[in-house]
């Protein structure tokens, strides 16, 4: 039996360049993204220079395990969830299944979002924890941002579905 997707831990920074930390819950505003988040405050490091929708951040946790296994196999050290800079891991999706989701409505908890574009690996986690292998390792697997469309609370456990049943 295949698990179904799922949120896997959650995290938000309440300044640009701020360390990630873990939440239980989250209080998401739509239009807006995670209540207290960076850029739903607007204080994000791409706020105003790169305006776009950053409401939340995902990636799937097989995207970290598999730039781990290749990070460890060149004798460097892995990340931790917190370290992709990503609001929430994802479990019990591949990275591609969740790829696809850019231009369509899905939901977490019973709340929708739509995939905007995905997370293309950048320098920025790459400077804030002074690893360059960071873009190598992410390439191809750095997650999705998505537009928040309803407002409510998620939390770890919470499922992933989409509009015609679940993401297979």
């Amino acid at each position: 039996m295949k698990v179904s997707p799922q949120i896997h831990s959650i995290f938000i920074a309440n300044l640009a360049g701020a360390p990630m930390r873990p939440i239980e819950k989250a209080e998401i505003i739509a239009g807006e993204g995670i209540a207290s988040d960076r850029y739903a405050l607007g204080l994000g490091a791409f706020s105003k220079t790169k305006p776009k929708i950053r409401h939340i951040s995902l990636i799937a946790l097989s995207a970290l395990a598999q730039a781990n296994s290749q990070l460890l196999i060149k004798q460097q050290e892995p990340f931790c969830e917190g370290d992709t800079r990503r609001n929430l891991v994802i479990s019990g999706i591949h990275e591609d299944e969740l790829n696809s989701l850019v231009g369509k409505i899905f939901y977490l908890g019973g709340l929708a979002f739509r995939g905007t574009e995905l997370c293309v690996p950048c320098q920025r986690p790459a400077k804030l924890l002074r690893r360059p292998d960071f873009m190598a390792a992410f390439e191809g697997r750095g997650g999705l941002r998505a537009e928040a469309l309803e407002s409510g609370t998620l939390s770890n456990g919470d499922l992933l579905t989409l509009l015609h049943g679940q993401v297979k």
